[in-house]
């Protein structure tokens, strides 16, 4: 699911890295939310509130929204940039360096108590906020800009159209790939709600607090493990297979 690009993805493609990113993006952004009362995996609110700060003459107040919205671009920017860098390697999934980068921000915060993150609390938002960057950047360019997992404000909107659209006889010849695309942004939807309502759960039921972003970083690590050994696994099969039926040489 990380491996495949653009138009050589299928919808199980989408659907697992949906899945999984969608599911790391609601525990990450309920755990944010719950622990500092900031967004942390999308910018738009943040806009909002730097607006509500600039109207009320409180410009120094407003520029921490600035830094929180240049921090998603900067996340945005690392993700592309690492991915572009080292693209033309052969040997290297060039999509599992932002992967592995967001893997250590979650561990580090998550490792951290509340209290001593509190005396730091808006460094730790731009540091999520990074994190959601590589990821939103990162599933657009596998996908092809079809998958986005840190936010829902786009997704809501794309399905209500997608949805309006079964109903004309016009769009009847696409109905099979308006299914696909309505399935792929109900999991997206479904599994960004599933993590924030399960984080939720670990993080106040449980009380583990902002280590529950410890568990979104594992749940990214299980997924990288599993997509290299799928592929090592399909690529010696394959390998075997060609090797059995290469025809002998009859003796001579």
């Amino acid at each position: 699911m990380f491996r495949h690009q653009g138009t050589s993805r299928t919808l199980i493609h989408n659907l697992r890295i949906a899945t999984v990113l969608s599911f790391v993006a609601g525990i990450v952004n309920v755990s944010g939310f719950l622990a500092f009362s900031q967004l942390t995996t999308n910018v738009t609110g943040h806009f909002a509130f730097f607006i509500s700060d600039l109207a009320n003459f409180e410009f120094w107040k407003g520029t921490i929204y600035v830094v929180y919205i240049f921090s998603f671009l900067t996340g945005a920017f690392c993700s592309s940039f690492l991915i572009e860098r080292f693209r033309e390697s052969k040997k290297l999934n060039v999509f599992v360096l932002p992967t592995l980068l967001e893997v250590v921000i979650l561990i580090s915060i998550g490792l951290f108590n509340l209290e001593t993150l509190n005396t730091v609390a808006n460094l730790v938002v731009c540091a999520l906020l990074f994190a959601m960057g590589l990821q939103n950047s990162l599933v657009t360019q596998i996908s092809d800009a079809v998958v986005r997992t840190t936010h829902l404000t786009g997704l809501f909107t794309d399905l209500g159209i997608e949805l309006s659209q079964l109903f004309f006889k016009k769009y009847k010849a696409k109905h099979q790939a308006l299914k696909a695309t309505i399935t792929l942004r109900l999991f997206i939807i479904g599994f960004f709600f599933s993590g924030g309502l399960i984080g939720g759960f670990i993080y106040s039921k449980l009380e583990f607090n902002i280590h529950t972003l410890i568990i979104g970083a594992i749940i990214l690590l299980i997924s990288l493990f599993y997509d290299d050994f799928r592929y090592q696994f399909i690529r010696t099969t394959r390998r075997h297979q060609q090797r059995k039926n290469q025809p002998t040489n009859p003796p001579s």
